[in-house]
This record gives C-alpha cells, structure tokens and sequence, in this order.
C-alpha cells in the first residue's frame, strides 16, 4: 500500500491530525545507555551510574529519586537574574531539572556577553508540558548559586543550581496549600455524599430499584477511595533481579517506536537478565526501518568490548503478514528466554527504574502478574489530552491501587505489565483462539490475560513501576478508541464474572458493584432527566447534585494526588462522559462482534474502511445516473 493510499484511509478513518503533541522534551545523556549498570568501569561516573550494586532497600529508593531529580529537560524561555550588587540581566533557560538550570546570555553585535559570579535571584515561568505535570508555575526570586561556566561562540552559559529545589519551592509556595485544600473537600464531599445515600435509605420504600442504585454507586465510588488510600507498593529490593524479557508488539508506529524501544533497553537492571524482543506486525508504514535504525544506534553506542551486549539482547522480529496484535505478542512470548515477561505497547515509553520496580512483588510465588502505573505523556496538548491525563490518574491511582491493596487487579495494562512466562505460556493458546458468542476476540489482550491469571493467581498493581504513553488528541480517534475499549470490558466482565465469586467477600462484591454500576447507568441518567421531569414534574436536584459530588470527588483527587492544574478538568470529563461516553455503552452491547481498532489500520479496519469507500462511490454513481 503507497503512502498517499495509506494518507487517504487515515483521513477517512479521522486519524489524521494537524495537532501536534506537545511533550516534554528530556536533555539526552551523552550515552544513550546512560541507565545501564556499568559493572565493567567504562564510566568515571559511578557514584551515579554504579550505585545499584549492594545497596539496601533505604539507599536504592535514594539513589532513584537522586537520578530523577537529576533528569534535565529543554527548554527555552527567558529567565530575569538578579545580581547580588543589584540590578538585573536577561537570559534564556536552555534546559532544567528540578535542582538547577542552565542559562545562555547572548553576545550581541559590537557587544560581548554579560558576565556574573556567586549568588543570585532566578525569576522564570515554567510553561506546562516543558517539565512533568505539577511544575507548571511562575518563579520568583528563586536563591541559586552559579556553579559552572563555559563560553560558547554564541554567549555565555552558566549552570546555576538551586539553593531550594523546584520541588521544594513549589511545596512551599503552594503543593502543601493545595494539599491541605484537596484533603479538606475530599472530605467534606465524602460526608456529602454519604449523607444524600443516608436519605436513600430513608425513602428507599418509595423507589427502590433507584435508591438501589444510588447506595451501591456511592459504595462503589467510595471505598475504592478508601482502599486506596491503605495500598502502599512493594518495597524494592535492590538485590530481587529475575530474568525479564520485554516485548514490545509494534504496528504502524513509526513516530513512537524508537523511543519506546531506547526506554525500554535504557533500564536500570542487570545486563544478563533483561532482553527486549520488538515484534512487527507487518506494518503499513516505515515501522520495521524505524526499528532497525534504533538496534543499529544501539549497537553503536556499546562499548568496544560489548560490556552491554546490546546485539544479544535486542531481537527483531517481522510477521509475514498482519497477524493481529496477540500474535505478535504470543510469538514474543514463545522466544523470550527469561522467566518474566513484560508487555509495553509501541506508542508507550518507561521509566528507567520500572522493571526493577515492576519485578518486586513476584517474591510472592502466588503472584502471577502486575501492571504498572500509566500517566500520559502528552498532557498538554489539548483539553481532551488533559481530560484524559486526569481520567489516567484516578484510575490508575485509586481505581486500579484499591484492587491492588487485595491483589486483584482485574485488567494488567497494555502499556506497561508483567506476567510469569510458564503462566503466560499455559494459557496461550486459549488466548490466541479466544471467542465470545462465536466471535474470534481481537482487541481486549490485556483483560483477556488478566482474567486467565486471575482465575487461580494473584494479580496486583505497582504504582511505582512507571510509563508514559500516548493519548488520542482528537475526539474522532478518541471516540473509537473507548468504543473498543468499552467492547472488551464487556466481554471480559461478563466473562470474570463466572470465578470472580471465589475471591475473597470485599474484592468479589467490589467487583460486581464495578460490574454494575456502569451497565445500569444509562437507565439510571434516562430515568432521573426523562421520565421523572415529564411523568412526576419534578426536577432532578438531587441526582444533579450527586453527579456534581461525583465530579468535585475526582477533581480533589487529582488536585492530591498531582497537585497540577489539570485538576479543573476532571469537571470537565465528568460532563462529557455523562453526555457523550456513557451513551457508548448501550452501542457496545448490539456491536460486541465488531473486529475493527478504530485507531489503527489493521486489516479489518482497511476492509472496512474499503467498504465504506464503495458505498460511497456507488451512491455518487446512482445520483450521477438519476441526473
């Protein structure tokens, strides 16, 4: 298939897009395997890039956060330097991390560039989506000290670092206000809430099957709060290093792939025991080039001795043809040679650290798989990429934590989750073959396999095992994106529902009441602004105001948990879901046998997309043989 030919099928499938996606852009390390545990002493640096061995648990967690902080991001934006004798200077910030900056003061024509020495005062605007969510905020008069200087045919760079870091400065000046302002609301719409169940109760004789539903929606709603708010992750043991194997299924994803890839090889974890196995599914676009570009960038960067065994430890592998997405994960699956496998999708980029932290609850010998914690990555983008950042949160941060606290969570995600090998390969071939009311399943992977682990093992969450991935940023792929979402977790609730009833009293009724609430929802919104203002003339105050709580609960959530200006669109997803996403649900129970992505050219969406050009030539046809 040409590329003008591909270009025409994205158009009509509403892929195509002239936004682009705004990312922070991360300053890469001089090595591109810059996180790779150096054990043979090619690198000077070890107190950083050394310190993973023999270390306890106290100094690992130490050593992380240092190499967080540490992480520089580019950037370009003026920074006002206030001199200690007084008076003041201009320059451009080229890159920061939260502990220091480095600023650029350009020569002009017929003058050389200002000079400056020892303490000053840092006044800037950190733009959103420059730095991670929450950094977002006006500096002002920030204490630094100049530590480096280099002159440059341009000006003059200075490398200042923070006497306070950003995050505490940002703490001070407002993170423990919005703390102490989300804490407060969580609580006082938490005793709301309960207090409107509380006239449930009392009126329950007049409606019951409403009333019902509203004490169960509001359970629901709550103690997911509540048990989340007990999770804690595994603690990380430094010396717990299994043999992992990272596979990662690719299809059309030339943008991402590359990046995803390098994220995935860049980790913190023993050379001997971490592969990475990328999968492509017969791709339309320049996916396989893409790949192949980024081995050879790889194996370039090794170390003359091949210290990092980088032409051993990645693999490509080419499908003869579009074989579907659990194809390219189960071929992974079958020639990964260690005992944990972890599944990232190709649009979706770890964190350094995060198989080292995904690893650590498999130390129970019942644990059959993890997912890690997804946050978006292209956040500011648009309203829609930060509706969906708030929706990534609460979802992964109190949603997917309370199944967690009771090792139960019902749906490893695609982006980052990591199962025992010999589980995974016990359940394959049902898994390859799985169909629901004689229709072959296709999208779903990640509950599909939960549910096979789940059945007679422990899954859990780790909050602390961390990717980004990328967000739809217009609503057409959006849209089509939920929609299939929406098909398999029907499919798979209805199908968990069989041996959910096993498991322990509070993770099976929480489990149903998930089940429930979203299914009946429909009837219940129709019912509240329908039937009762046209056959009672009664306005439905109460259940608005419910739904209100609902979304200034999430709101506060987001605003604890991020402490970021997103927080403000947790309102705004709350009012689109009730009048657009819900309604999706209803469409999700007569369409359950579509095969069709919605966000990506597989070969049932060509063919769909074929037929519907077709329908469309025929009917130009008969309008142009009528005229």
């Amino acid at each position: 298939m040409g590329l003008d030919e591909r270009q025409k099928l994205k158009e009509l499938a509403g892929q195509a897009s002239a936004t682009q996606d705004i990312l922070w852009e991360e300053k890469q390390d001089r090595r591109l395997l810059s996180h790779v545990p150096d054990a043979t002493g090619h690198r000077s640096n070890h107190s950083r890039r050394g310190a993973s061995d023999a270390m306890n648990t106290e100094d690992y967690v130490r050593y992380e956060q240092d190499a967080k902080n540490g992480q520089r991001y580019l950037v370009d934006y003026p920074v006002e330097i206030r001199l200690p004798g007084g008076g003041s200077l201009t320059g451009r910030a080229v890159d920061i991390s939260t502990t220091g900056i480095l600023v650029r003061m350009d020569a002009t024509p017929g003058r050389v560039a200002p000079t400056f020495e020892g303490d000053v005062k840092l006044t800037f605007e950190i733009t959103p989506g420059s730095m991670p969510e929450g950094y977002e905020m006006e500096v002002k008069k920030l204490p630094a000290t100049v530590a480096r200087r280099f002159e440059t045919d341009a000006g003059i760079l200075y490398g200042m670092e923070f006497k306070k870091s950003l995050a505490e400065y940002a703490a001070a000046q407002r993170r423990d206000y919005m703390l102490w302002i989300a804490s407060f609301f969580l609580a006082v719409i938490a005793f709301i809430i309960v207090l409107m169940r509380a006239e449930s109760v009392i009126y329950f004789k007049f409606n019951r099957w409403l009333y019902l539903y509203s004490i169960i929606a509001a359970t629901f709603l709550l103690t997911r709060y509540l048990f989340a708010s007990f999770y804690r992750p595994v603690r990380i043991d430094p010396d717990f290093t299994p043999g992992v194997s990272i596979i990662i299924p690719c299809f059309d994803e030339e943008e991402w792939i590359q990046r995803t890839i390098h994220s995935c090889i860049n980790q913190d974890y023993p050379v001997d025991k971490l592969e990475v196995i990328v999968v492509d599914d017969h791709s339309n676009d320049r996916s396989a080039e893409r790949v192949q570009e980024m081995i050879d960038q790889l194996k370039a960067a090794d170390t003359s001795d091949n210290a990092y065994r980088v032409a051993e430890r990645i693999r490509f592998l080419q499908q003869p043809f579009n074989m579907g997405k659990r194809d390219a994960m189960a071929r992974g699956a079958r020639e990964a040679k260690h005992e944990l496998l972890v599944f990232v999708d190709s649009d979706s980029f770890l964190d350094p650290f995060a198989v080292r932290n995904i690893v650590q609850p498999f130390k129970d010998k019942e644990m059959g798989g993890v997912s890690g914690r997804t946050d978006v990555a292209n956040t500011y983008t648009n309203a829609l990429t930060k509706m969906q950042a708030v929706r990534y949160s609460v979802a992964f941060r109190i949603m997917k934590a309370a199944e967690g606290y009771f090792d139960a969570a019902t749906c490893l995600s695609g982006p980052l989750s990591c199962y025992r090998k010999d589980l995974v390969l016990k359940y394959l071939d049902d898994w390859l073959n799985q169909t629901f009311l004689g229709q072959k399943a296709t999208f779903g992977d990640d509950r599909s396999m939960t549910n096979f682990i789940l059945r007679h093992n422990r899954t859990t969450y780790q909050d602390t095992a961390v990717c980004m991935t990328i967000v739809p940023r217009s609503y057409n792929v959006f849209l089509r994106q939920q929609m299939r979402w929406k098909r398999s977790w029907l499919r798979e609730s209805l199908i968990a529902s069989r041996f959910m009833w096993k498991k322990e009293p509070f993770t099976s009724l929480g489990f149903y009441m998930g089940v429930l609430v979203p299914i009946a929802a429909p009837i219940i919104v129709l019912y509240n602004f329908i039937y009762v203002p046209i056959m009672h003339r009664v306005f439905p105050t109460s259940f608005i105001i419910g739904m209100m709580m609902m979304a200034l609960l999430m709101s506060m959530a987001q605003l604890f948990i991020r402490r970021s200006t997103t927080w403000i669109y947790a309102l705004w997803f709350c009012i689109y879901y009730e009048a657009v996403l819900l309604w999706q649900m209803p469409v999700a129970w007569v369409t359950f046998w579509k095969t069709t992505w919605g966000t990506r050219l597989t070969q049932a969406d060509l063919d769909e997309l074929k037929k519907k050009q077709e329908k469309e030539q025929a009917k130009k046809m008969q309008v142009g043989g009528a005229g």
